[in-house]
């Protein structure tokens, strides 16, 4: 999968992700402090799933209705790295086939899923 890691996810979890073979773009690694427009924007022009931590993602698509090709939500109560890493190693064994081009909000226990607005 190609994965775009949001800045507030984590380098950790950008380096974890390239170890599983996954291909990344880390904003923080390639293009610290952009803006969140700036990140969903390159995420849907070159395919990459985004992976963040930020909720003002689902305002970005939900309010404003700007495209995307898959975000992952994390939205845990434990924000520590290995957490992070166990978590999204679990959505992306149960969920691989269903994550692009859906709206994936992830807590330690729950994923909800909802279908790219068109």
């Amino acid at each position: 999968m190609r994965f775009i890691v949001d800045e507030c996810t984590g380098h950790a979890v950008a380096c974890w992700l390239r170890e599983q073979g996954h291909e990344v773009f880390s904003v923080y690694e390639k293009a610290r402090g952009s803006g969140d427009g700036e990140i969903i924007q390159k995420a849907f022009e070159e395919n990459w799933i985004l992976l963040t931590n930020d909720k003002d993602f689902g305002e970005k698509v939900y309010r404003e209705r700007l495209p995307h090709n898959g975000v992952i939500l994390l939205r845990l109560v434990d924000e520590r790295t290995h957490n992070k890493i166990r978590v999204i190693r679990q959505t992306i064994k149960d969920y691989a086939e269903q994550i692009a081009d859906h709206f994936l909000v992830v807590t330690e226990t729950q994923v909800r899923l909802a279908r790219k607005i068109r």
